[in-house]
C-alpha cells in the first residue's frame, strides 16, 4: 500500500494505492480516515485501490466547501488526477455513502458501479436532524475526541463490544487528530444533504448495499425500503455487526466487495 497526497486547490489531499487493474474507490465515514479499511487494503488482488482520506479527516486538509456535494467534487478532483478518464467504481461508508450518492448524481459518467455500505439514499429524518444538532452542541463543549470517544462504541454491535472490545478502542485512539470544526461541519453538510432516491431509481448501474443486523445509525429496515430500486442490487445483511462491517465481519466484508466487483467490473 502505497501512501501518496495531491494538491487540490492548494489544500493537501492524502491517499493510499494499492494494486493493478479496474479502479475501485473507498471512501470513510464520519469519525473515520482511510484507515478504517485497512483490513481491505490487500483484499482485491486485479484491482487499483484507491482510499483516501477525505478533507478535514486523518492527513488532508479541510477545504471551502464541505458540503456532500463539495466533498464529492474533491474527489472527482482525485480521481481526475490518478485515474484520468478511466471509469472506476465507488463504495462510501456511512457519511462517505453520502458523498458517493452525491458524486452518481453530478458525475454518472464516471462510474462503472457504486455501493452503500452501512449507508442510505434518505435524507435525515427531523428526529435525526435533532440528535446530530445535540452532537454538535456536545461538540463544542466537549471537543472532538470528547464526542467521539463517547460516540464511537455506539456503532459496534454488542457481541464485538463484548468479545473485542480491542477493536473499538483502536477505533477510539484513531480519531485523536479531529477538529471540531471539521466534525461540525460535516454534520452540518449531512443534515442539508437531500434526499437522493432518485438516483437510485435512476441508474443503470449495479448498487451494491451492505446493512448490518445491529447497525443503529443506518437500522436495516430502513436500507430494506430502498434495496429494490436499483435495476441490479447487490444486498447483504451482516448479521454480526452494527454500523462496522469492515471491521466487525471483514472477511465477509471483503468476499462480498470481491464478488461485487467480479460482476460489475469483471
Amino acid at each position: 500500500m502505497q501512501e501518496k497526497e495531491l494538491t487540490i486547490n492548494g489544500r493537501t489531499l492524502f491517499y493510499r494505492e494499492h494494486g493493478e487493474g479496474p479502479s475501485v474507490v473507498l471512501l470513510h465515514g464520519f469519525g473515520e480516515d482511510g484507515g478504517i479499511w485497512k483490513n481491505q487494503f490487500n483484499a482485491f488482488p486485479g484491482y487499483r485501490l484507491v482510499i483516501p482520506d477525505l478533507p478535514g479527516s486523518g492527513r488532508s486538509d479541510s477545504t471551502g466547501d464541505m458540503s456532500m456535494e463539495g466533498l464529492a467534487s474533491a474527489v472527482k478532483e482525485l480521481a481526475g488526477q490518478v485515474f484520468g478518464e478511466e471509469k472506476f467504481v465507488l463504495i462510501g461508508h456511512s457519511m462517505g455513502g453520502y458523498i458517493t450518492l452525491a458524486f452518481a448524481e453530478k458525475y454518472p459518467e464516471l462510474l462503472s458501479g457504486f455501493g452503500l455500505f452501512h449507508s442510505s439514499a434518505f435524507a435525515d429524518s427531523e428526529e435525526k436532524k435533532e440528535t446530530r444538532r445535540k452532537g454538535i452542541e456536545f461538540i463544542k463543549q466537549h471537543g472532538a475526541f470528547g464526542f467521539l470517544k463517547t460516540a464511537t462504541p455506539n456503532l459496534y454491535a454488542p457481541v464485538t463490544k463484548e468479545q473485542r472490545p480491542e477493536l473499538v478502542e483502536e477505533h477510539i485512539q484513531s480519531t485523536r487528530q479531529f477538529s471540531a470544526e471539521a466534525l461540525i461541519a460535516y454534520y452540518e453538510a449531512m443534515m442539508q444533504r437531500p434526499d437522493r432516491t432518485h438516483i437510485l431509481r435512476e441508474t443503470p448501474l449495479p448498487v451494491l448495499f451492505i446493512l448490518g443486523r445491529h447497525d443503529t445509525a443506518v437500522p436495516p429496515e430502513d436500507g430494506l425500503k430502498q434495496c429494490h430500486l436499483p435495476r441490479r442490487s447487490h444486498v447483504h445483511l451482516f448479521e454480526n455487526s452494527g454500523h462496522m462491517g469492515m471491521v466487525e465481519e471483514a472477511e465477509r466484508a471483503n468476499e462480498v466487495v470481491g464478488e461485487y466487483l467480479r460482476e460489475a467490473v469483471g
